[in-house]
């Protein structure tokens, strides 16, 4: 579909502008901030509002109170043909543009760096000397940014297993894998950066994906786990208890069926990396094709969670 006509949500949350006020919700199960992988009921008193904030592709802004956490934080968009006919140009150079970041992005305490592609690295580093967040990522991760300049007192590596608490939420951090398709099952600029910081990279093939991360922020009474891409690894989060699940198209086929099968029952699906990001990021988002597989996966679960679709730069409360 092109741009979004309908906001998805339920009872547990409502549409709003990117800066208003947090709305409350009600009847998610949610974790208290316990250890990895347990879930206990918080009554709604204990609950606080969280805010999530889309940026196109992976880049959410997650706040609860003070708290305020970033997944991938990708606002530069640059010409790259991703989601031609052709396919993205590996000769595209990078860019970064701190006007269009100044304009969204004010406060972070934690960045959390999923794989290292150029549709998710590149604007970290000029956030992380913005924001003064830590920054969460694995030794490939770490070196692509170092090698971007970004500050190295404030990179945390992180491989897989870690149970990490920050003041206002916790993060869980879990091995994850990179979608893959096509007939030879194959995803764009594979590799790993380890030892050495390596060059500055220049084009987009020099941001190789690096190994793929999974995330469980608990923040504000939530559990949320945050996938940077269709893909997943099912011994990793077998009968994970998570109540909100970032969720992107794409991948083999029946891989987000296979994601919510895997996952103890979830309460709400919210869509990422769906859009086309060669488009504006403050105009409508437009699909590129795997939205209503996505939904229509969500729609098979049993129970059916709740699918959410936010829109550039809206927010959705829970």
């Amino acid at each position: 579909m092109t741009g979004i006509s309908r906001a998805g949500l339920s009872r547990r949350g409502m549409l709003v502008g990117a800066t208003a006020a947090a709305v409350g919700a009600v009847g998610l199960r949610s974790a208290a901030a316990a250890g990895p992988a347990v879930a206990a009921d918080v009554s709604e008193a204990d609950r606080t509002p969280v805010e999530f904030t889309w940026w196109g592709n992976h880049a959410w802004q997650i706040r609860s109170g003070e708290a305020v956490v970033l997944t991938d934080p990708w606002l530069t968009r640059f010409h790259t043909g991703t989601y031609s006919p052709e396919g993205a140009d590996p000769a595209t150079k990078l860019e970064v543009k701190p006007r269009v970041i100044d304009r969204y992005v004010s406060t972070a305490d934690a960045i959390l760096v999923h794989h290292g592609h150029y549709d998710h690295l590149p604007d970290v580093p000029y956030i992380a000397r913005k924001t003064k967040a830590t920054v969460l990522g694995n030794e490939s991760h770490l070196n692509l940014l170092r090698s971007l300049r970004a500050p190295a007192d404030q990179l945390s590596q992180v491989t897989g297993g870690e149970y990490l608490p920050f003041d206002g939420f916790t993060v869980e951090v879990y091995k994850s894998l990179h979608s893959c398709g096509g007939s030879r099952h194959q995803f764009a600029f594979p590799g790993t950066r380890p030892g050495a910081v390596p060059a500055k990279p220049q084009t987009i093939a020099d941001l190789v994906e690096g190994g793929t991360l999974a995330y469980v922020l608990t923040i504000g009474g939530l559990r949320i786990l945050s996938l940077s891409t269709a893909g997943f690894d099912p011994g990793a989060l077998k009968d994970l208890q998570v109540d909100v699940v970032l969720a992107a198209p794409g991948g083999e086929p029946g891989v987000t069926d296979r994601l919510l099968q895997t996952l103890a029952p979830v309460k709400t699906v919210i869509a990422t990396h769906w859009d086309d990001f060669d488009k504006p990021l403050d105009k409508p988002a437009v699909d590129w094709g795997g939205l209503k597989k996505l939904e229509a996966s969500v729609a098979a679960a049993d129970p059916k969670p709740d699918f959410v679709v936010v829109d550039h730069l809206k927010s959705v409360t829970l």
